[in-house]
This record gives structure tokens, C-alpha cells and sequence, in this order.
């Protein structure tokens, strides 16, 4: 418990820091759109480059991987659509709810973290996530939320715009141009490989930093107050029903012969242990849903991520640096 606790403490010490120098006005309001952008732009795609570029093709597109996850994924987002759809929830909101229920922060937080707990080989798993979630759960919630505005072609239409937004998406690029060069042997010149090396190890601790900043503005700017029956049940599903879905798939793969490792099962499970995405309040108030509800969902499974996901880490007997 201890050697996961050194890893977790200081990833979410870094969280609050965000969130209070940002609610203290340390950092102007002003800056945070400008730090989320250096990190979706500059340090985290250096840092998926040099994941990628060091994973073998197979390991960052594993077919087996891709499918546990996108099946645990769309189960997620049915129940969590099932489950809240009603009088006070519309489908647009459902959808925006089981988008945070199913889409982890594998970005910011999850390949780092799982890195720093498993060690370097957890990356190619994580990546994987990344990009099932981005092509996939994303665009299946988007075009949900989109249907309840839209007849007849909306959510195809939704469908099409979100995959175009997806592409427009740094972090997809840098993965591709990772797997090329690790298919391909090719390095960068030193000077380059000197650059993406800084902006990649300032990714950590900015994207963390920002994930604090982004989690107060959108708690600032969501338009209606949301009580807790609404929100927290959402927040249960995605610690402790998505985790426990993909374990029992996964295990229940490997049951049948699936070529999915132990080592794989356990990168998978913890990963969906992590907290919600934070960038999804961004798209719900894009889109006019309702972003209080998204945002305190994702204010709850973060601040309770570092007591489930430190345990679950703990369960599986994960030693960091072991």
C-alpha cells in the first residue's frame, strides 16, 4: 500500500493544487484554456510519440484489448442511459453522463500514472484505450445527445462531425507517428529528440495541474445546481461498475482462450478505475447539456478515485519499481 501510495499521492496532490490555486485566483481564469491547450498540443502528444515510438505496433493496436474495452464501453453507456433516462434526465444529459461513466482520464492522468505503477509496458494497453474512446465511446455519446435535438439523419450526421473532431485530435496523430517509427526503426535527430523529450516531461505534471484548474472553471460556469441523487450514482458506475465489468470480461476472454495476459488484464481493470475524462465537461457545455451535472460527476470520481483506485492498485498487488 505504501509503494502505491507514492506513486497516487503525489499525481492527485498535483490535482488539488490546480483545482485551489485556480479557485484562489492564483491562476487568472484566463489561463487555463491556454494551459489545457499546451498540454493537448505540445507536451502530451511528445509524450504519446515517445510511448508509441517505443511500443511495439501490436501492443498500441491490440485487437484483443480494443475489443474488451469497446464492449465494457458500450455496456457502460447503455446502463448508465437505462438507468438515468427520465422526467429530471434527458437523453442529451443521459448520454453526456454515460460519456464520464465509460471515458476515462486515460489521457492526462492514466498513461502517466499506470506508467509510473507498472512500468513502461503498461503505455501500449493504455494507448489503446485512448483510442477506442476517442473513435468510439465519444462518438456513440455525442451522436446520442445529438439525436435528442436532431430526426431523421441528426445523429449520423453528429456521428460524422464527431469523428472529423476526433481526427482534428493531436493525440491520434502522435500515436500514428509513434507506431511509424517504431515499425520503422527511425529516430529523431538529436536536437529534435532533445525537444520532444522536455515537452514530453513537463506532461505530467501540467496535464495533472490543469485537470485541477479545468474541474473549478467548469464547476463555475455550470448553469444549474444538481443534487447529488443525480450525479453521484453516475460517479459509482464509473468506479466501481466499469473497473468490475472490464475485470469480469476480460477474465472471461482469457476463459475462452483470449490471448490477453494477466499483466494486460490488470493495466485494462485499473484503467477503468481511473476518474472521468475532464475534458467531457468541455464538450457537454459545447454541446448544451447539462455541465453542472457533468461537472460534478467528474469533481466526485476524481476526489473519490484516490482512495478507490489506490486500493485497487493495492488489491492487485501492484509494486512500483518492482
Amino acid at each position: 500500500m505504501q509503494a502505491v501510495l507514492a506513486v497516487t499521492v503525489p499525481f492527485f496532490a498535483l490535482v488539488l493544487a490546480g483545482y485551489l490555486a485556480a479557485r484562489q485566483r492564483v491562476l487568472p481564469e484566463s489561463a487555463i484554456p491556454g494551459l489545457n491547450a499546451y498540454v493537448l498540443y505540445f507536451a502530451l502528444p511528445a509524450m504519446l510519440f515517445r510511448f508509441g515510438s517505443g511500443t511495439p505496433l501490436f501492443d498500441l493496436l491490440n485487437p484483443v484489448v480494443l475489443v474488451v474495452w469497446i464492449v465494457c464501453a458500450l455496456l457502460i453507456v447503455f446502463v448508465t442511459v437505462v438507468f438515468t433516462l427520465g422526467e429530471r434526465v434527458n437523453l442529451k444529459d443521459a448520454a453526456f453522463g454515460a460519456l464520464v461513466a465509460a471515458f476515462p482520464n486515460t489521457g492526462f492522468m492514466g498513461v502517466p500514472l499506470l506508467a509510473a505503477l507498472l512500468g513502461p509496458a503498461a503505455a501500449g494497453p493504455t494507448i489503446s484505450i485512448i483510442l477506442a474512446d476517442l473513435f468510439v465511446t465519444s462518438s456513440l455519446c455525442i451522436a446520442l445527445a445529438q439525436a435528442h435535438d436532431a430526426s431523421g439523419h441528426g445523429a449520423r450526421d453528429a456521428a460524422l462531425k464527431t469523428l472529423r473532431g476526433t481526427l482534428a485530435n493531436p493525440l491520434p496523430w502522435a500515436i500514428a507517428a509513434g507506431a511509424v517509427f517504431s515499425v520503422a526503426g527511425f529516430s529523431l535527430p538529436g536536437p529534435v529528440d532533445a525537444v520532444v523529450k522536455m515537452l514530453a516531461d513537463s506532461a505530467t505534471p501540467v496535464a495533472l495541474f490543469t485537470i485541477g484548474a479545468v474541474l473549478w472553471r467548469a464547476g463555475l460556469h455550470a448553469h444549474t445546481r444538481t443534487p447529488p441523487a443525480l450525479y453521484l450514482p453516475v460517479a459509482a458506475i464509473k468506479l466501481f461498475l466499469h473497473p468490475l465489468l472490464v475485470f469480469a470480461v476480460g477474465a472471461a476472454a482469457v476463459a475462452l482462450g483470449a490471448p490477453l495476459s494477466g499483466f494486460q488484464l490488470t493495466v485494462l481493470t485499473l484503467a477503468a478505475a481511473l476518474p472521468s475524462a475532464s475534458n467531457v465537461s468541455l464538450l457537454a457545455e459545447r454541446y448544451g447539456a447539462d455541465n453542472g451535472r457533468v461537472a460534478r460527476i467528474i469533481l466526485a470520481s476524481t476526489a473519490t478515485a484516490f482512495v478507490t483506485f489506490t486500493l485497487l492498485a493495492s488489491l492487485f498487488g501492484v509494486r512500483p519499481g518492482g
